[in-house]
């Protein structure tokens, strides 16, 4: 990473403290490795996140149910899955001065990239957090935080089958925490160890999945574009054989031009039967679909779009984050989309006088009801305006003293700054005509 992209990075991160997006977990202890807390903003953006993500992938689809599975299953799970056995990194150590651990595929160098010494070769390392369930921590009761949502439903296959009324081709999403024990970390929120996903599984006739792939790869690729990233900072770029893994027959990575540079957004994996199949072969259960229809009996494949929340908030903050020069200052400001803004509309009474803090407060609670509303009454108005600019607040309506006598408000544009009069009754309708959010 470049000093300039480094700085870049560095400045968010110290943007996401100070207006609560981000915390270090634990921080008045000295924080863990890749644990991070989301604070109130965070929490509002991650909802945005979500909610787009579901709207887009059940609720605007007749043909997508949702579950949400247990983190902890039967640990043969994950047997069957494979991911006791293939869900691991190439770990090596320096036998220099550091011994400080590396991932071996991430290395440029036969030499340690901190001091220089020696590394041990290479060994696998399982990513699964180990657990115990009951009393007596023995291998009896181990059990795995999940390193993924997928498995959830494919073992829930035949019970959203047999009581939903979908049929093949069809798909079952599901939002939830996973955990994976990384080697390497870093670059903020990029890698973490907790981490929530958005996985999606549609299953299709077999010799039908290609398609599928190419339909859904496109289809999330549009859907990046709508949260607002920049086109130019979105590529699909497809898996070299070495990179598939174990369960893949074809898989492509939707990559966001991060500080460091092009780094996974989102991957979509034909998966073929593979998950299916071992599930049955391992449980002794039949997973076979059968089309009502032709009565033909079938493990059906399976198309795989599966982001992170974590990088989808990091990729809209960096996108968005800017700093404009304005009448010799320089304004910090996020160009978040209305619909992903913490906050869409904050009203400010221009001093904290009792009948403008009054008729301020009422007007918004009367906005809570269309919009996320915030209300700021400390410090200059000048200084509310930039603290909203830099938390991505689109609208700011002011309340002044001649609100009170021609009852209107100003309402100043975040990405423009331009300022206009508005009467009171009709806040509401000019709101939602500038934010572009359906009423």
């Amino acid at each position: 990473m470049t000093d300039s992209a480094a700085t870049r990075l560095e400045t968010l991160v110290s943007l996401c403290k100070r207006r609560g997006f981000v915390f270090q977990s634990s921080e008045i202890y000295g924080g863990i490795n890749a644990v991070y807390d989301f604070g109130p903003l965070g929490v509002r953006l991650r909802r945005r996140i979500r909610d787009a993500w579901w709207r887009e992938i059940v609720d605007l689809r007749d043909d997508v149910e949702g579950v949400e599975a247990a983190i902890l299953m039967n640990p043969t799970v994950w047997e069957a899955s494979g991911h006791l056995t293939n869900f691991s990194d190439p770990l090596v150590d320096c036998l220099g001065k550091c011994h400080q651990r590396w991932r071996a595929d991430q290395l440029e160098g036969p030499t340690c990239p901190n001091c220089g010494g020696p590394l041990s070769q290479p060994r696998q390392f399982n990513l699964m957090f180990k657990t115990f369930v009951g009393p007596v921590e023995d291998d009896s009761a181990v059990v795995y935080l999940r390193p993924e949502t997928a498995q959830g439903m494919f073992v829930n296959f035949k019970n959203v089958v047999n009581s939903s009324r979908q049929r093949i081709p069809f798909g079952i999403a599901q939002i939830g925490r996973s955990f994976r024990n990384e080697i390497s970390t870093g670059n903020f929120i990029f890698r973490l160890r907790e981490l929530e996903m958005m996985e999606m599984e549609w299953f299709c006739q077999p010799g039908q999945d290609a398609s599928w792939f190419e339909y859904w790869c496109e289809q999330r690729l549009s859907w990046h574009e709508s949260l607002g990233l920049n086109r130019d900072h979105l590529r699909l770029r497809p898996h070299g054989e070495n990179e598939k893994a174990h369960y893949a027959l074809a898989s492509s990575d939707i990559e966001y031009l991060y500080p460091w540079g092009w780094a996974e957004l989102e991957g979509i994996a034909r998966r073929g039967d593979y998950d299916l199949r071992r599930h049955q072969e391992v449980s002794g259960k039949d997973l076979q679909y059968t089309d009502p229809a032709t009565n033909e009996r079938y493990l059906p494949y399976v198309v795989e779009p599966a982001l992170g929340v974590d990088r989808t908030f990091l990729a809209l903050l960096l996108d968005a984050y800017a700093e404009e020069e304005v009448r010799g200052e320089t304004r910090v400001v996020l160009h978040l989309k209305p619909s992903m803004a913490p906050f869409q509309v904050a009203v400010l009474p221009l001093q904290r006088k009792p009948e403008l803090v009054e008729l301020a407060r009422q007007i918004e609670h009367q906005l809570r009801a269309q919009f996320s509303t915030d209300y700021d009454d400390t410090q200059s108005l000048g200084r509310r305006y930039r603290r909203q600019d830099e938390i991505g607040t689109p609208l700011a309506i002011t309340i002044d003293f001649e609100t009170l006598e021609d009852r209107a408000a100003t309402i100043r544009d975040r990405d423009s700054m331009e300022q206009v009069r508005v009467s009171l009754d009709q806040l509401a309708a000019v709101c939602q005509e500038r934010l572009g959010l359906a009423p």
